[in-house]
């Protein structure tokens, strides 16, 4: 029997039961012939029931009837699947004889739809479930195209707002002048009342997504929302930020609709004491409405020069915390369409914008802005002063620390080059990352920013001499060398590697405490900047990335300022340390072996992916912490060495949540142990050769 025959006489059936004049509509699909006859007894009390074996005759079922409810089997029910087919009215019944499998794939259909599961009702007492199941689904549909309506009427479209005037203007024929003024002036409060309503509703869109915002990138998600609801033709965000040569200044994170990279913000920067109109709002602290700045002084260039359109009017407000500002939101170019005689922003637009620069605020102190920085999530400078003083003269006053602590400036070797040749988003994600490794390979007393750019400034705590301070940042250096970035093999010297400068501090040891004060901190700076100068050899005129080795600058050093050289020498020295040859020098060998590693107290086994001299790298359950030291044991044919292995890396592999691979760097190998594992490694290499 055909389709289109089983479809007449179902119909037939529902037209004799007393049901044909039912509204609802149900789609049985499913490939398997019973049960589909099954499922459209079943449903035939609830509606009229069209039945599809294959989806190409349920796309065009769908094209001419609006189903209600679509009853379809486990193996079809996939979102990608029925996408086209039904739209988030209609609610999906899905059955079939896997439950666990089938709810998984429910878990992909979006939060509007209406999905659930029943199983294949077999059984009496699943066939009762299933038409339970049936009648909610019919239920949730009906709620949904109620409200559809009732939404569409509670706004009334252009067209019927028309016919309003229009009838109005016949009546005027009848009435007197006075009553039709009154109905006209009760029209135009109901539209302003109907357009109030939709104006809450957009903002309280734009609150929603600005609370939801756990990081800088969803929060300016809601600027496209901001600036259709003013009905602007650009938007621009900035927050205020400082460093040593500029002092005070706004940087852009969005300028003219355009969500800016860290390489192009000093394009737009605009300086607190400029004779601009985002600067004037930050330093009067007050909203600032412009209806024609074409002759205003405040019109800088980067209005003139680096926006889309000619500026012909703009809104800006500040962005308060306490009673600083932190921000200033500006949007440009009022557009009304089908007015062309309102050409700028209106005190209704400037209400909206000081509400909302409100919220924005409190977004960005919920995901600390003010503090820290956007891109790396690290402190910002006048945070990261704030802190060390804090620390440095809590110490002194209760006299609990009688070392020294230092000051250390890092910068990325060769940064310009990869940003010019990987992109600036790729230099974006450097950046992040970067700042993950130097979190990770600084003690927990140590306090850590980003200075600017692809600088980074440290504070080393409790540090007994600048030899001392200088070891540490070197450990900094060589988590940084060892550890692998995307496309570093592109860099001069084929990997990504930092510079250093570091300076040192006496804390007081008299009897009466001297506290520091940021003054202090900024010379410190300024010596540790001296230092990295040297560290990256910038007198010295560099190759291009092309050059060789030797005609390139050393850089990726640790270079120390030293108060304590004789006048007419030179303070800053190159910090030398005889360590071990760095990993990539010896020989790996793809070698798996069984090694033992000691964590919490008990041993556990694992297997060697390769093995040098220098270290191994190995598999692991879990990701180990960088800089750890671990008691190992490796198993080399017949013999067993106990070695120790520093961590230079862990990293995950794949999606399995348990599989990592670990890097380990050995420690005070002896001379013992060095000599087994050299002809272990040896025996390898000669088996190789020979087969």
């Amino acid at each position: 029997m055909s389709d289109e025959e089983k479809e007449k006489k179902i119909s037939h059936s529902q037209h004799e039961s007393g049901l044909a004049m039912r509204e609802a509509n149900i789609l049985i699909l499913n490939r398997n012939s019973q049960e589909r006859d099954l499922l459209s007894r079943l449903s035939a009390t609830e509606g009229r029931v069209y039945e599809a074996a294959s989806l190409p005759r349920a796309v065009s079922l769908a094209e001419s009837v609006f189903f209600q409810v679509v009853v379809v089997d486990s193996s079809l029910s996939d979102y990608s699947t029925l996408e086209g087919i039904i739209d988030s009215r209609t609610s999906l019944l899905v059955t079939g004889k896997n439950g666990r499998r089938t709810e998984s794939l429910l878990g992909n259909w979006p939060g509007d739809y209406f999905v659930n599961y029943c199983p294949l009702p077999l059984q009496p007492h699943d066939q009762s479930l299933f038409r339970r199941a049936l009648k909610t689904a019919l239920r949730h549909t009906e709620l949904k195209l109620e409200r559809a309506k009732e939404c569409a009427g509670a706004e009334p479209s252009p067209e019927e707002i028309q016919a309003i005037h229009s009838e109005i203007k016949g009546i005027k024929d009848f009435i007197s002048s006075n009553v039709v003024k009154e109905l006209e002036k009760r029209i135009e409060v109901e539209i302003r009342y109907l357009s109030s309503q939709r104006e809450k509703q957009r903002i309280e869109i734009i609150l929603k997504k600005l609370y939801a915002a756990d990081d800088v990138s969803s929060l300016l998600d809601v600027m496209p929302d901001i600036k259709e609801m003013v009905q602007a033709q650009g938007i621009t965000f900035s927050i205020l930020d400082e460093n040593e040569s500029l002092g005070k200044y706004l940087k852009p994170l969005v300028w003219d609709d355009a969500f800016l990279s860290h390489q192009d913000f000093s394009k737009y920067i605009a300086l607190i004491d400029a004779e601009d109109f985002a600067a004037f709002v930050a330093r009067q602290a007050e909203p600032l409405m412009v209806l024609d700045p074409r002759s205003d002084k405040r019109l800088s260039k980067r209005y003139t020069e680096h926006l889309k359109a000619p500026l012909l009017s703009l809104l800006a407000v500040p962005i308060m915390h306490n009673q600083d500002v932190i921000g200033v939101l500006e949007v440009s170019n009022k557009e009304v369409k089908g007015d062309s005689s309102r050409k700028g922003f209106t005190g209704e637009d400037l209400e909206v914008m000081k509400r909302l620069s409100e919220h924005i605020s409190i977004a960005m102190t919920k995901l600390n802005l003010i503090q820290y920085d956007a891109l790396t999530g690290l402190l910002r400078p006048d945070p990261f002063f704030d802190k060390v003083i804090q620390k440095v003269n809590s110490q002194s006053k209760r006299r609990r620390e009688t070392g020294s602590y230092a000051i250390v400036m890092g910068d990325v070797d060769w940064f310009k080059n990869y940003n010019d040749r990987n992109g600036h988003e790729s230099g974006n994600r450097l950046l992040r990352e970067l700042a993950g490794v130097l979190k990770a390979s600084v003690r927990e007393e140590d306090i850590l920013c980003r200075y600017g750019g692809e600088e980074f400034l440290f504070f080393l705590m409790g540090v007994k001499s600048l030899e001392e301070a200088c070891g540490l940042t070197e450990r900094i250096r060589r988590g940084v060398e060892e550890h692998y970035f995307e496309n570093q093999e592109y860099q001069p010297r084929k990997n990504l590697t930092m510079s250093f400068g570091v300076t040192l501090s006496l804390i007081n040891k008299t009897a009466l405490p001297t506290l520091i004060i940021k003054a202090d901190l900024k010379r410190m700076a300024h010596e540790a900047d001296l230092a990295l100068a040297e560290a990256k050899e910038k007198k010295r005129q560099p190759g291009s990335p092309s050059s060789s080795d030797d005609q390139m600058p050393a850089k990726n050093r640790v270079c120390a300022y030293d108060r304590t050289t004789q006048h007419g020498s030179s303070p800053i020295k190159t910090y030398q340390e005889k360590f071990f040859e760095e990993k990539r020098k010896h020989e790996r060998h793809f070698i798996s072996t069984f090694i033992l590693y000691k964590d919490n107290g008990a041993f556990k086994v694992t297997r060697t992916i390769n093995l040098s001299l220098g270290g191994v790298k190995i598999h692991t359950d879990a990701q180990l912490p960088l800089a750890q030291t671990y008691e190992l044991f490796l198993l080399m044919e017949a013999k067993a060495s106990q070695l120790k292995g520093d961590v230079i890396y862990s990293e995950k592999i794949g999606d399995d949540p348990l599989s990592f691979q670990c890097g380990l760097r050995f420690r005070d190998i002896s001379f013992y142990n060095r000599k087994i594992l050299e002809n272990y490694l040896s025996s390898i290499g000669q088996n190789s050769a020979l087969s």
